[in-house]
């Protein structure tokens, strides 16, 4: 006989035996909990499982996204996703509307250039994050944002501080990229979320004491639910971050003769804060542009521009840009204008008379020799190659003749030198020994202070005037 077994909206029959029993019946059932979705990042190059039932395919691409951002790290605005045949996926849809299935392998693609630059901030490698950084300055200040938000999520400490160092917030929305500004108030609410969340998200103590030294207004941030740092590591259960974050804002802060609460002083320091930036406009709003776009900059509307998110990297990206700013207008070939008639003798006559037509020939006014030439030439080149090693000093003191050219280097050398072996009695060697011995007294400091000290010394005697 066939028996219907339904569980969550699924419904699936059996052919049973009517001798079977009911444990043999469960042994046909096996329960596997596979991935509903996979997703392949074409940055790192890996896949990401997406857990879930069939009622995952109901649920819009908002909500997929905010699941992958927690798996990747990557922040809302940075890429896109994409179906298997490159249709790209848009947030108030639903994957339904692209007839996605169980099992089905989606794309995700990051912007154009930005392979190497994403690659380094997962890395936490600063030199190679500082090479990829655009010349746009709001291009640039983006890219800072997002590198304080991947720096929070993959718990790169060298990092985050250098991006601080450079001007960056962590209770700064990361925001759109500046290309979709346009698209701003239609895009997905967690690119209101900042650092601060992320580092709370990934439960990055050492990130988000950081962060909270830096800027004390990091502890009252809300994301876009109205969460502060401490419900959202209450929620994922970062029971030590959640600690810090307790005894941090139930301390006090205290001044000469004046002790305030924490909660009192953030709401002190976010009024300040507030009132700087409303001056700030004020006293800038003459000179200030109402908007931020200007002529020429790139704007891009959802389902209507060519898209820029194809996970290409920096030399192509860049290449591809040069290819369509640059090109040749079509070579003109018996053109006609209005109301002029072509000749194609006259022209034809015109070309023979240009390719025969030679110019004459320049003879050299310069009655030098080319032999001095030459001379004049390697004497230049050999003034110009490096003085190290230094030539040795001439002891001779007799007079010679005056006259007047220009120095070489090799006498301005020669003549700094001995005047300051005359003067201080030292040579330079022998006085860059004596300045380290003395640095070398001061024990209790590094050898590299050691030296600096040392040099500085050695700066004001070469130029201490001469009695």
């Amino acid at each position: 006989m066939k028996v219907f077994i339904a569980f969550e909206g699924l419904c699936e029959s059996f052919d049973v035996l009517p001798s079977q029993t009911v444990q043999s019946v469960k042994q046909m059932i096996k329960e596997e909990d596979k991935p509903a979705l996979f997703v392949y990042n074409a940055v790192t190059r890996e896949t990401i499982p997406i857990s879930g039932n069939i009622y995952l395919l109901a649920t819009t691409i908002s909500k997929l996204k905010t699941l992958i951002t927690l798996k990747c790290g990557f922040p809302i605005g940075v890429y896109c996703l994409r179906t298997s045949q490159g249709k790209e996926m848009y947030n108030c849809n639903t994957l339904n509307d692209y007839k996605i299935e169980l099992g089905t392998m989606l794309r995700l693609d990051a912007w154009d250039g930005w392979k190497e630059f994403l690659s380094g901030c997962i890395s936490g490698h600063i030199c190679n994050v500082q090479k990829y950084l655009s010349a746009e300055k709001p291009v640039l200040r983006y890219q800072q944002k997002v590198v304080l938000y991947m720096a929070a999520c993959f718990g790169h400490l060298e990092l985050a501080k250098w991006v601080l160092k450079l001007g960056a917030r962590a209770d700064e929305a990361v925001g759109v990229h500046p290309y979709r500004e346009w698209c701003c108030e239609t895009d997905h609410p967690d690119i209101a979320k900042c650092p601060i969340h992320a580092a709370a998200e990934a439960g990055q103590l050492l990130i988000l004491k950081t962060f909270i030294n830096f800027n004390i207004l990091c502890l009252e941030c809300p994301n876009p639910l109205g969460q502060t740092p401490l419900k959202i590591c209450i929620k994922h259960k970062h029971k030590d971050c959640v600690r810090y974050l307790v005894m941090k804002i139930w301390s006090m802060v205290s001044y000469p003769k004046l002790s305030l609460p924490m909660k009192i002083y953030i709401k002190m320091k976010r009024w300040l804060y507030v009132a700087q930036k409303h001056v700030l406009a004020k006293k800038w709003f003459s000179r200030a542009t109402t908007f931020k776009t200007r002529v020429g900059d790139t704007v891009l509307v959802d389902g209507f521009s060519e898209p820029k998110m194809s996970s290409t990297g920096l030399y192509k990206a860049t290449r591809k840009s040069k290819e369509t700013k640059s090109y040749k207008l079509p070579v003109l070939r018996n053109a006609k204008h209005s109301g002029v008639k072509s000749d194609h003798g006259a022209t034809t006559l015109q070309s023979q008379n240009i390719q025969n037509f030679k110019l004459p020939v320049i003879e050299h006014t310069n009655p030098e020799p080319q032999e001095m030439r030459m001379v004049s030439r390697t004497e230049n080149n050999n003034m110009l190659m490096p003085q190290i090693p230094l030539p040795p000093i001439s002891s001779i003191s007799a007079l010679r003749p005056q006259y007047y050219s220009a120095p070489k280097a090799t006498l301005l050398i020669s003549s700094s030198l001995q005047t300051f072996s005359e003067h201080s009695g030292r040579t330079p060697r022998e006085n860059a020994i004596y300045c380290l011995a003395l640095a070398s007294e001061f024990k209790e400091k590094p050898w590299l202070q050691q030296l600096e000290m040392a040099k500085a010394l050695a700066k004001k005697t070469i130029c201490r005037p001469a009695r």
